[in-house]
């Protein structure tokens, strides 16, 4: 219970992203199929979902799929196209009784059928709840995003002139969201792997060597703990640096 007192509401990120990486070295490490490891990664999701909502996190958002991703083998890729229906048909409801929102970031077109409605369903569902905001980055990539929101800006006949930051941001998938204050990606890779490249720019980045499957609640509220250390400036100096400058 001691180290719940610690989160304090000033310290816990309003939105939290994760690339959720490492499940096939999960189960390599363990002499499994690869599979394995991307069901007990579904496994681990709901597990933290419900971590954020107990720690008051408004907004996560996970990396599920990249754009990227189809170059994988076809069986692999048709296992996590599996296990994402799945998982949209057996969680909804229990998300939904938790007052979870769920949103969509990519293109749903790629989608097989099955796939494409469970997804529909779920936001359709959830559509009204606001207790934390579940964004599933599914078929997605950050530069896909960028050039998906200039053509629609072009579409719309915006003059140059006209076009600054907000625009943009009007119009990636993202929309209406604040960007991630703290990013967390497992397995102890040290890229971005195009996962929101434009909503990234300033937030806190967290890399930890644990496999997605065994990251769990005690991780996350470190990573939290961890963030509230954390001095964010946006280019700029805080008030105490601007302090000690003035007075020296």
């Amino acid at each position: 219970m001691a180290k719940q007192k610690e989160l304090t509401f000033e310290k816990v990120p309003r939105h939290i992203a994760i690339i959720m990486d490492g499940n096939g070295r999960w189960a390599k490490a363990r002499m499994l199929p690869r599979m394995a490891g991307h069901r007990a990664g579904a496994e681990n999701l709901r597990r933290i979902i419900t971590a954020c909502v107990d720690f008051g996190v408004r907004y996560l958002t996970i990396f599920a799929f990249s754009t990227e991703n189809w170059k994988r083998p076809a069986d692999e890729v048709n296992g996590l196209m599996e296990i994402f229906a799945d998982l949209l048909e057996k969680e909804v409801p229990k998300l939904h009784a938790q007052g979870v929102q769920i949103r969509h970031l990519g293109s749903i077109q790629e989608l097989n059928p099955t796939l494409q409605r469970k997804l529909q369903n779920a936001i359709q569902t959830t559509q009204k709840n606001e207790r934390l905001i579940l964004s599933i980055a599914l078929n997605y990539g950050g530069r896909d995003e960028i050039i998906h929101a200039v053509k629609e800006i072009v579409k719309k006949g915006t003059p140059a002139d006209a076009i600054d930051e907000q625009t943009i941001k009007d119009h990636l998938y993202t929309r209406g969201m604040p960007d991630p204050d703290l990013v967390i990606r497992t397995s102890g890779e040290l890229r971005t792997s195009n996962f929101l490249l434009w909503q990234t720019a300033y937030s806190e980045w967290l890399f930890t060597e644990t496999y997605w499957p065994d990251f769990n609640k005690d991780h996350l509220q470190k990573a939290i703990l961890e963030y509230g250390t954390r001095s964010r400036r946006f280019g700029g100096r805080t008030k105490k640096e601007e302090e000690e400058t003035y007075n020296g």
